[in-house]
């Protein structure tokens, strides 16, 4: 099975996704990618790969540039108090005057001497700093779902691909509406809905429809802690539409101040990931590293790992979950009858155990095996079927044996050979209810028709 496991112990941001996936890809694809994505929008926007360190470790850079300016993404709001010591304040009345701001972007280089910040102070001049690019004004805009459409559906992109950025946008669309208590069809999108972000979700549905994987799982993410400055006003890490987002997804809070975790981030991995948890056995045969703009004590990037998934020993094991009550006040036939309706909504096994409960009292281990996707099923039914009040979960490694049915044939009829094979050991066991209806109609035992296909 082809798996993609991607790593976000420092988090994910929806630059550092894309350059993960684009750099596992060979040379020359990445060089098509590239290619196509800045042929969507020509003369507005633009997208390069760096290579850049962190932390010693060299991996890829994906930056968008918006009528030749790149900007800090506002998704990727900096930390009020974190390391970088600097707040982003996200405004509608920003305009930039780039014919005192000029950027070399063959060599990736910016001329700043006209161009002063003073980060001591946390502040940015931008009265003194107003970028003026032939003429042109540079206003955030409200953008809403639908204007994200119109700019999508104008994109030489295969349905698919379009598909999967527009229903990324709507999962972004319904945490703010949660969020805000609005109507969906009444969210703007003040951060998400600029062409970096965009692009960035662009380039990741793109990458993905390219890598093609049959499996991705994406482990415990990061989110970091502390505040960060919006156009809201100040709000807590994770901001409440990234929390949305990531809720019944496994993350963890870490050791670093700041926003770890974007909203187009935990978007992105909720609408592709088939699974969250630890990476899987598997043969790694491609290892992407996507950076960060950020510096840390740690390395910021995401770790995309591309491979095939084994299994233990090269043989067949899969996960199943053994389910426990215990019961003492159910007749036999009551159990019988719940151990029936068991079976038949998926159990794969069902069977009772005497055992000695409290006060001495005689009662039934009732224990059910499922697999994993059959979960909640069975927790219903055993609830609906039996008087537990409670139960016990257990996840167990099983291994089973290959199998393979094979049909015999004789003068007395067609019975069902059941062949299982695996681990050094090869079996074969005829069907019981074959030979049992063969007894019936030809009056022999048991025993000697079950001879007669041996």
């Amino acid at each position: 099975m082809k798996t993609l496991y991607i790593e976000c112990n420092m988090g994910a941001a929806g630059d550092m996704l894309a350059a993960s996936l684009l750099d596992l890809l060979p040379k020359e694809k990445q060089d098509y990618v590239i290619q196509k994505l800045n042929s969507l929008i020509p003369y507005k926007v633009k997208v390069i790969r760096d290579r850049t360190k962190k932390c010693g470790i060299e991996g890829c850079g994906f930056r968008v540039f918006v009528n030749d300016i790149e900007e800090q993404s506002a998704d990727e709001y900096e930390g009020i108090n974190n390391q970088n010591n600097y707040v982003y304040d996200h405004t509608h009345e920003q305009s930039c005057n780039h014919d005192e701001h000029t950027h070399n972007h063959d060599e990736h280089t910016h001329n700043h001497d006209e161009h002063t910040h003073n980060h001591d102070g946390h502040n940015h001049n931008h009265d003194e700093h107003s970028h003026n690019h032939d003429d042109h004004t540079h206003h955030h805009h409200h953008t809403k779902v639908s204007d994200i459409k119109l700019i999508v559906d104008k994109m030489k992109l295969s349905p698919q691909v379009q598909n999967d950025i527009i229903q990324i946008y709507n999962l972004i669309a319904r945490a703010e509406s949660t969020v805000h208590g609005e109507n969906i069809d009444k969210i703007h999108f003040h951060e998400v809905g600029e062409y970096d972000a965009i692009f960035d979700i662009t380039a990741v549905c793109l990458l993905l429809s390219m890598i093609s994987p049959d499996r991705i799982i994406v482990s415990p993410i990061r989110t970091g802690f502390g505040s960060v400055h919006c156009q809201h006003g100040i709000l807590p890490v994770p901001a409440p539409a990234t929390q949305y987002l990531l809720e019944n997804i496994p993350t963890y809070q870490g050791n670093i101040e700041g926003e770890m975790c974007t909203p187009t981030g935990a978007a992105i991995l909720k609408y592709f990931a088939d699974d969250f948890g630890q990476r899987p056995v598997m043969i790694v045969e491609k290892t992407g590293y996507g950076m960060g703009k950020k510096d840390f004590e740690s390395a910021n990037c995401v770790r995309a790992m591309l491979g095939e998934e084994q299994s233990v020993n090269d043989e067949k094991s899969d996960k199943i979950i053994k389910l426990e009550a215990n019961i003492d006040d159910m007749t036999a036939e009551e159990l019988g009858f719940a151990m029936s309706m068991l079976f038949e909504n998926g159990a794969r096994e069902v069977y009772t155990s005497p055992v000695f409960m409290k006060k001495n009292r005689l009662g039934t281990l009732l224990s059910v095996l499922c697999l994993v996707e059959d979960r909640e099923k069975i927790v219903k039914s055993i609830f609906k079927y039996t008087t537990t009040i409670g139960m016990r979960e257990i996840e167990c490694n099983r291994y089973v044996l290959d199998r393979e049915i094979e049909v015999s044939g004789k003068t007395t009829g067609e019975v069902r050979i059941k062949k299982s094979c695996g681990y050094g050991v090869v079996r074969e066991k005829s069907e019981y209810d074959d030979i049992e209806r063969i007894a019936r109609e030809t009056g022999k035992s048991f025993r000697e028709v079950k001879k007669l296909y041996e």
